[in-house]
């Protein structure tokens, strides 16, 4: 009997082991907590896309601009475009094989050209114009090196230089701020803020499932 009793608390005692061990650890039980949140990750450098973003942060200042056919804010943000144009560190795309470098070198010449006729042309219909090609060439931009930092809309206003000649945008937000029409349209009694809406996104931000997203 003493016999039984013994293996009995042998057993009990390997039981409670286990039981230590998979709960507890150093005589802390280890916290579930919640699961790690999936990041976004890039195939781009930090540096490409803090250049992209600050160059967009420019855009968007320069759109919020012609909103309110103010070309002071307009001239300025055109002027800090076209220098973060010249500075897009567009060498790391080199050792692509599919030939993105060579593709975006016509775009990204056509933009700096639009965003200096903006920046010095005095009309402002001539800068809305220039400023429709610069939106185009982004955007082209955007899709050839499959810019994968954050999500973006291409909006488009259907009567931006008369009937049935559209213009377009590119835009943080679904949200729609016309800077075609604007706060004012001298031309239009009702107000043309919301005129349009999004035709397209420009989406290649991935998803890192691993866990490992941000970890040393």
């Amino acid at each position: 009997m003493k016999r039984i009793l013994a293996i009995l608390g042998i057993l009990i005692l390997a039981f409670i082991g286990i039981i230590y061990f998979v709960y507890f650890r150093g005589g802390k039980r280890r916290p579930k907590g919640p699961e790690p949140i999936p990041l976004a990750v890039s195939k781009h450098s930090e540096v490409f896309n803090q250049s992209v973003q600050t160059l967009l942060d420019d855009y968007y200042a320069m759109t919020e601009g012609f909103v309110n056919w103010d070309t002071v804010v307009i001239n300025k943000e055109a002027g800090d475009l076209k220098t973060e144009l010249e500075k897009l560190p567009i060498d790391e795309l080199k050792v692509d094989t599919t030939g993105i470098y060579e593709s975006i070198i016509d775009p990204l010449a056509n933009a700096k050209a639009a965003t200096a006729t903006i920046a010095t042309d005095p009309s402002i219909d001539n800068k809305r114009v220039a400023f429709n090609a610069l939106s185009e060439n982004l955007r082209l931009i955007f899709i050839v090196v499959k810019y994968d930092r954050n999500k973006l809309y291409w909006q488009e206003c259907p009567m931006a230089f008369g009937e049935d000649h559209p213009g377009n945008w590119l835009s943080k937000t679904d949200a729609v701020r016309n800077p075609y029409m604007g706060l004012k349209h001298p031309t239009h009694k009702d107000n043309m803020l919301e005129c349009g809406g999004p035709k397209d996104t420009i989406n290649f931000m991935a998803i890192d499932t691993s866990g490992k997203a941000g970890q040393p």
